[in-house]
């Protein structure tokens, strides 16, 4: 918010300051050291499925390299000794233009997994995305957040009665959007997780926004939910069955000789995803909520106009981290075309390569209102849990705000293409 004394500094102030208060950071503030030291933090298996990207990781590289393409030309003897970071949203105003993007699976980063995010993003009153495919439900993470912003991921189930389901229950958590991942209908091939033989679903991870579903429950008892022969046992198998015990709502002995965890485990795989969707869907999913609905996995104009079309109410532009398509455009070169075909009809974010304040200044210098970090956050969140993610979550925005102030912008409406030149 604009003030006399900007973010920015008392940020720096408060660092450079830390240790000799007696108050040293918890993570680093670089990307390369944070993801440095998270990795000594995980598992193999973990890094592998956090950091890890679709074939080569072409994509992913791309979403990085990409932003060289573009160069900020700072202007003088502006007045920015207040800063407005502000961005309104869907009639809602936020204090800056980020918000966190749905992470599945966090509990293999952190055991307090979206519990402890969804504290420091209520903290730092920024929006939290929830992940259809969270470790812990959204009622459990809305129930510690207050009155702080939220939103919620939706993957397309085979089922409509389950669709419809998570779609009241963010409603009734509070979450003021609907966010539909387009690009995940199937998993793409990722070399890391393989390598590993390691899909951390079928240890009953990352399914509690289904366990915790009365219609997935229902599902369950049907013949889609029949558990299959008991696997061989093997040391893999025994480790398998003993984590799902773990995971599934309960407790772990009764779990550990019911079929119920693995026949979640076996209705979340044959579910989670309808790879037969197609735009005629959208009408479904609308005739459901007054939410303002995004279409995730934008990266074509044809598709953004599409989405225009079909009544939905903004898009986000993304690879998926480069997680699904390996070779597929980078986010940022898809951006500026978009943003011209969209010309201001639908509110445009950004996600899939964000790392500093000056990403996020090319980002809504070509079109993005607000953007999503992914990766960075789920680092901190390894190396420091709650406390992690909430000095991430002031480094990336005293980091805008710095890059927004020293480029001669006071606020995010005077940023454009016109701070930028192409390379």
């Amino acid at each position: 918010m604009a003030s006399e004394k900007l973010f920015s500094r008392e940020r720096q102030t408060n660092i450079f300051l830390g240790s000799l208060r007696g108050k040293n950071r918890t993570i680093p503030v670089s990307f390369d050291k944070l993801r440095e030291a998270a990795k000594k933090k995980m598992s193999k298996e973990t890094y592998a499925y956090i950091a890890g990207s679709a074939g080569r990781e072409v994509t992913k590289k791309s979403n990085r390299t990409d932003f060289n393409q573009w160069k900020i030309t700072p202007r003088m003897l502006n007045d920015v000794s207040e800063c407005n970071t502000e961005v309104s949203l869907f009639g809602q105003r936020y204090p800056v233009p980020f918000l966190l993007a749905p992470i599945g699976v966090l509990d293999m980063a952190h055991p307090d997994a979206d519990l402890a995010v969804a504290k420091a993003s209520a903290e730092e009153n920024v929006p939290f995305v929830f992940s259809s495919q969270a470790s812990v439900d959204m009622e459990a993470c809305s129930s510690v957040m207050g009155d702080s912003p939220r939103w919620f991921q939706l993957y397309w189930s085979t089922s409509n009665d389950l669709v419809e389901s998570f779609v009241r229950r963010a409603e009734l958590c509070g979450c003021e959007a609907i966010v539909l991942t387009l690009d995940t209908t199937m998993l793409g091939w990722r070399p890391s997780d393989l390598d590993l033989d390691y899909l951390p679903f079928l240890r009953g991870r990352g399914i509690a926004q289904y366990t915790s579903d009365p219609v997935f429950r229902e599902l369950m008892n049907t013949s889609l939910g029949d558990a299959d022969e008991p696997p061989k046992l093997t040391w893999n198998s025994i480790k398998a069955l003993i984590k799902m015990a773990k995971n599934y709502p309960g407790g772990f002995w009764s779990n550990l000789v019911s079929e119920d965890p693995r026949r979640a485990v076996k209705t979340f795989i044959e579910c989670y995803s309808r790879p037969s969707l197609t735009w005629d869907d959208l009408s479904f999913l609308r005739s459901l909520t007054d939410l303002p609905i995004l279409l995730k996995g934008i990266l074509n104009t044809n598709d953004a106009r599409k989405a225009i079309e079909r009544n939905m109410d903004g898009i986000i532009v993304s690879n998926h981290g480069g997680r699904q398509v390996d070779g597929a455009v980078s986010a940022i070169e898809a951006l500026s075309d978009i943003s011209k075909e969209v010309n201001g009809d639908i509110p445009i974010l950004m996600d899939s390569g964000i790392r500093s304040g000056s990403d996020m200044f090319k980002a809504i210098a070509l079109g993005a209102d607000a953007v999503l970090l992914g990766r960075p956050y789920t680092y901190a969140l390894a190396i420091a849990g709650k406390q992690g993610v909430q000095e991430v979550i002031q480094n990336y925005r005293a980091d805008f705000e710095l890059t927004m102030a020293l480029s001669g912008c006071r606020s995010v409406d005077e940023i454009n293409v016109d701070r930028l030149q192409s390379v």
